[in-house]
């Protein structure tokens, strides 16, 4: 039996995902709950599982493409009997009454990732039915039902003429076309089931480099023209959404505080030689966290959400690290961070971090945060003014760390000094409680007993 696996909702109402990489290609056995493609959605690059055990039929969608959720993307020839041909559609034979719910509506298909494709998902408009009539030989409609001048009603034709042929194209790739002028009727599509592609219309409309260009050679990397067009879509175009709706809807503002944090370098190599941190990476970051951690528990209001009718006050810390990686910028967040343990917190950040570089963050992880850091000082950058996660009200920057001259009990000496800077929302946050989280954050770095007094 030919089956169909569709596109899931793998997050909270996601319309559409890219399809990244395939693991498995036409001819392979596969087995259920083997993971058969990697796709991005708006929030992470998700692993799908295979909900099916055969062989793959065919693949209904190529690595670059987006792909509407509803949409199927691979089929599977299984064991069951059922439709044997690859032509028979999937969709072909009727389903039995126990699939169906109340008054013969669809259920919702069970997937294994998400909350399944509700099954209206792919259902479309139906298109406007084509004006009656026939073309004359001269190319003049004659309308149906018309007299003749013998006083006799035109004859209805057999089979109206068809109508032009829509060229099969998905809705960004028909208004490219549209902005660039090019008729998608004249094209000979190069993608899925002749679908026409960015790429056919981008050279049909010349946009393309042209064919005698030279294009220049980076050193061991791929022959590139004078301009490269990135697309603005997934991770990145969710962040660029959410960025310009926080900075323009949350009043910002960012206060500065220079620290020494000679204290917090000392700590960090003792606890590298105890036991308990064996396994896991101790760095700076781990104890500006637990710093900050530390200061909101004292001061819940900075760790809230601002809604219009009202201020949601966190009593958990769901604690956000920004990481940029090959996609954007992304904030996975530890669940609970104020109930664990530093050498807890420490697995839970190197675990995080390792996720997110790999791209293997999923939606669970990139929703929920509470309160975040971003650690600037990695790039050899002091301080910066970091605009809010959307759903928090403060942001705290971590700069690098250096020698500076630094005057300690009266005397110059040269310390290890780092700049934070918290950006917090006025509406939420006034200047001088965002003023107490930066002091305590920065008198726990400067001393980190105070995290074993305050916590």
């Amino acid at each position: 039996m030919l089956r169909e696996f569709k596109l899931p909702d793998v997050g909270e109402g996601l319309l559409e995902a890219e399809i990244v990489k395939w693991h498995v290609a036409p001819g392979d056995a596969v087995k259920v709950n083997q993971t058969i493609v990697e796709i991005e959605t708006a929030k992470a690059v998700v692993e799908l599982p295979c909900p099916f055990e055969g062989t793959v039929s065919a693949l209904m969608a190529t690595e670059g493409e987006t792909v509407e959720v509803g949409t199927p993307i691979i089929s599977v020839r299984t064991g069951e009997e059922g439709a044997t041909s690859d032509e028979a559609p999937a969709e072909a034979a009727p389903k039995p009454a126990e699939d169906r719910g109340e008054k013969g509506t669809e259920k919702r298909e069970p997937v294994l990732v998400g909350y399944g494709v509700k099954a209206s998902a792919t259902r479309r408009r139906p298109r406007k039915a084509a004006p009656t009539g026939t073309q004359t030989p001269a190319g003049t409609q004659t309308p149906v039902g018309i007299q003749t001048p013998a006083g006799t009603q035109a004859p209805m034709p057999a089979a109206p003429a068809p109508a032009a042929t829509r060229a099969l194209a998905k809705p960004p790739v028909r208004k490219l076309a549209r902005d660039l002028g090019v008729d998608l009727s004249t094209l000979t599509g190069t993608g899925p089931r002749g679908s026409v592609t960015r790429a056919d219309v981008e050279a049909a409309a010349g946009a393309a480099p042209p064919a005698g260009a030279v294009p220049y050679r980076r050193e061991a990397g791929p022959a590139r023209g004078r301009e490269e067009r990135i697309p603005v879509k997934g991770v990145r175009r969710a962040t660029a959404q959410a960025m310009v709706a926080s900075a323009f809807t949350a009043p910002h503002v960012t206060e500065f505080l220079q620290v020494d944090v000679t204290a917090t370098m000392e700590a960090v190599g003792r606890l590298r030689r105890l036991p308990e941190f064996a396994d896991v990476k101790v760095s700076p970051l781990l104890l500006v966290a637990k710093a900050l951690i530390t200061a909101v528990k004292r001061r819940p209001m900075a760790n809230a959400t601002w809604t219009d009718e009202e201020i949601i006050v966190k009593h958990y810390v769901n604690l956000g690290i920004a990481a940029a990686t090959d996609r954007g910028l992304i904030v996975p967040n530890v669940k609970d961070a104020d109930e664990l343990s530093l050498p807890e917190l420490a697995g839970a950040l190197a675990e995080l971090t390792e996720r997110a570089r790999a791209g293997k963050c999923t939606p669970a992880d990139l929703s929920g945060g509470t309160i975040t850091i971003t650690n600037v000082g990695v790039f050899g950058v002091d301080s910066g003014t970091p605009i809010i996660n959307p759903g928090e009200v403060a942001i705290l920057a971590f700069g690098q760390i250096r020698d500076m001259p630094w005057v300690v009990d009266g005397q110059l000496a040269v310390r290890k000094v780092t700049t934070l800077a918290l950006s917090f929302d006025h509406r939420v946050v006034d200047g001088e409680l965002g003023s107490r989280v930066l002091r305590d954050v920065g008198d726990m770095l400067e001393d980190p007993l105070r995290m074993l007094a305050w916590s």
